[in-house]
């Protein structure tokens, strides 16, 4: 099951930085997730401040 960034990121970045494959760009607001493209690695979630990436 893909990743997927919650309403409480804060645009800091730090999880596009650590995603292997660039599944991860900024949107409307928040960073998005390309769910295709997401291998389940977890490296997203193992580095966001705030929580924001989650398995959804």
């Amino acid at each position: 099951m893909a990743y997927a960034i919650s309403d409480d990121c804060i645009m800091c970045g730090a999880c596009a930085a650590e995603c292997p494959v660039s599944a991860i760009t900024e949107g409307d607001g928040k960073y998005v997730i390309d769910a295709d493209t997401c291998i389940e690695c977890g490296a997203c979630a193992g580095t966001c401040p705030v929580g924001a990436p989650a398995q959804a």
